[in-house]
């Protein structure tokens, strides 16, 4: 029997909200980790980039210290983020912390792992439906974490609206 939290993969969109509120129906007061995946070193590299780059000029003077605030501040935010979903988590009926996990190799591949360390009872994530062939095959991060995950894993579909 597994032991640990249920995990719910959180992004702010509106399928992520509506997955933390039915895992917070079909997991009730159970403990759970709200996990936001995020791209450690995008901004960093952004702020590091010389404008002139694009035009063939050499690269001028990087301001390192202003591209490590700009990269700390994102950390920030993707942990904000998650708390926001760990709220919405604890709103919702469950005992929830949430946790900014920075991305390994595909987001799947980064909340299988984090199952796997914390011996999750459950994983639970929402259906993005970006076109109508999302409703025909489940995209790639979807389909990998239905193949790999240690643990069930709860699809939860957005609502009609």
């Amino acid at each position: 029997m597994r032991t640990g939290p249920v995990i719910i993969g959180f992004d702010g969109s509106p399928a992520s909200v509506h997955a933390v509120h039915e895992a917070g129906a079909l997991f009730a007061s159970r403990a759970a980790l709200v996990a936001y995946v995020w791209i450690p070193g995008r901004r960093f590299e952004a702020a590091t980039l010389p404008e002139d780059a694009a035009l063939g000029e050499p690269p001028g003077v990087i301001d390192f210290s202003n591209a490590f605030a700009v990269e700390t501040a994102a950390m920030d935010e993707a942990q904000q983020l998650a708390d926001q979903g760990a709220a919405l988590a604890r709103e919702a009926g469950l005992k929830a912390d949430g946790q900014a996990v920075s991305l390994d190799v595909t987001v799947a591949e980064t909340l299988v792992k984090l199952a796997r360390e914390s011996d999750a009872q459950a994983l639970v994530v929402g259906m993005h439906e970006r076109h109508r062939l999302a409703r025909l095959a489940p995209a790639r991060t979807l389909a990998d974490l239905l193949r790999t995950a240690p643990c069930p894993v709860v699809v939860c579909a957005a609502p009609n609206p």
